[in-house]
């Protein structure tokens, strides 16, 4: 039951010659009566009593001793941890994730702001914490492409995801993939509608334009196609058959796009949607040893220097990801060139050469340990040599 104002003081007052069990009845009132920034002070409060510091710390506070010091730091994030929870489970998301930030429990929060649903007030706030501040990057990245359309999502992803690691690349990548393939399906099945007899619920995307080539005759489009690009080009770093396939289709409906709407890309990519075609088969399994002779033909032929090493980089991934491990050691040894450094080079390649079996890793690390003497790499030898060890 919660107290009064009046009654909190009598019943700290009747407890004062306890101060820890004053400062006990003091930390329960503020949790029954929600007051989490009060709690957060009192917790700090607590913790510092039980010890032996005084309650409110000054500019003359003594040095502590080191034990005393961390005990202090746990006593302190387990008052972040309850004060965070308490403002999110009341819809305060921000202020919320202010006090668990320090934790670093970031499953703790994605699980207390899973029950907070997005809306017009709190849409910035949690859009900052979801995906800016990394908390849960699918919900956020998904929460953008709901609210603000492909192409300031495609932005975001540039200009923010990218630069992160694979693994949130893969979240928001997975969302926009699934948006962008569903939009164009829908608009084709209403192109189908308005012509004839409306399609089959399971035709797919590649079902649907193979059986009706008149859907992209005359220069016809049923999407953006520069977005229709940046989502083939963004789902390479996607992991899972399902997406290959869906990346794969949108390549053979940009395949039959009029040559004015096919822009060109990057090496190995200029061919753009042909290109990604060969690459997404690879992936799943499709004439595998001729996709990769496509992709090393480039990656022996295109000026790095002038051109950069996507190229290499693509063919390496490729055949790292179909499971040619040493392969893709020895290829980014001998086709990276020199102007490199080892440092951007070694640790992929260490990785790499992990995912082995036995001796054909040894191996690969025993090359990677060379080139790295050859270079003078001295740490990149160091981790080759740990890594055998």
């Amino acid at each position: 039951m919660n107290m009064t104002q009046t009654d909190i003081f009598d019943a700290l007052n009747d407890a004062k010659s306890d101060p820890a069990a004053m400062l006990d009845r003091m930390v329960q009132h503020l949790r029954d009566s929600r007051q989490p920034m009060e709690l957060f002070e009192a917790l700090k409060m607590r913790t510092r009593h039980q010890l032996g510091l005084a309650l409110l710390p000054s500019a003359d506070d003594p040095p502590r001793a080191d034990d005393v010091e961390r005990q202090l730091e746990t006593g302190l994030l387990d008052a972040c941890r309850e004060t965070g929870t308490m403002l999110i489970s009341e819809g305060k998301v921000g202020e919320g994730w202010m006090y668990l930030r320090p934790t670093g429990d970031i499953e703790l929060s994605k699980r207390l702001i899973a029950d907070v649903a997005i809306d017009d007030d709190n849409y910035d706030e949690m859009i900052q914490v979801l995906l800016h501040e990394g908390v849960d990057i699918g919900r956020g990245y998904q929460a953008i492409l709901d609210r603000q359309g492909t192409c300031n999502s495609i932005t975001i992803f540039e200009q923010s995801i990218s630069q992160r690691g694979k693994s949130d690349q893969r979240l928001a990548a997975a969302c926009l993939l699934d948006h962008l393939y569903n939009e164009l399906l829908e608009s084709i099945r209403g192109d189908i509608l308005r012509r004839e007899a409306p399609a089959s619920d399971d035709e797919s995307l590649i079902d649907l334009i193979e059986s009706r080539p008149w859907l992209l005759g005359e220069g016809g489009y049923h999407i953006d196609t520069t977005h229709l690009q940046s989502t083939v080009r963004i789902a390479s770093v996607l992991q899972q058959p399902e997406q290959w396939t869906k990346a794969w289709e949108l390549t053979q409906y940009g395949k039959r796009l009029n040559h004015q709407l096919q822009y060109p890309g990057d090496e190995p990519f200029v061919d753009f949607y042909p290109a990604y075609a060969t690459f997404y088969s690879i992936l799943l399994g499709n004439d595998v040893d001729p996709g990769l002779k496509q992709f090393e033909r480039k990656a022996r032929s295109v000026d790095a220097l002038q051109n950069g090493t996507g190229a290499v980089e693509t063919y390496v991934d490729l055949l790292d990801r179909v499971g040619r491990h040493t392969e893709a050691v020895s290829a980014a040894i001998e086709l990276m060139p020199d102007e490199v450094p080892p440092q951007r080079v070694v640790p992929l390649l260490i990785e790499i050469a992990g995912r082995e079996q036995s001796d054909k890793g040894e191996q690969a690390l025993a090359e990677i340990a060379a080139y790295c003497r050859r270079h003078g790499d001295v740490l990149g030898w160091a981790a080759a040599a740990h890594a055998s060890a």
